[in-house]
């Protein structure tokens, strides 16, 4: 009965989190399933992974967005001269 639990409890994260916008839900979706399975098989703390992993995937994304705006505009710039 507690993997139907835990199993109910990530599926009620994602689909909390999947009410964000899509500007701040990047990378959230993501890092929610990948740390709400690995949660899981962590002593049953799929929700706490799930919320582990929602922040760290969308700091990811925005890491990954701020270096891609970096990048563009160091070509922008080259490009320019």
């Amino acid at each position: 009965m507690t993997f139907v639990r835990s199993t109910l409890a990530a599926a009620l994260a994602v689909l909390a989190i999947g009410s964000f916008t899509q500007a701040q839900a990047k990378g959230c979706l993501k890092g929610a399933v990948v740390g709400g399975v690995a949660g899981h098989y962590a002593h049953h703390h799929a929700v706490l992974g799930a919320v582990g992993g929602c922040v760290a995937g969308h700091e990811l994304a925005k890491h990954k967005a701020r270096v891609a705006r970096e990048k563009a505009a160091q070509q922008h710039a080259t490009a320019g001269n």
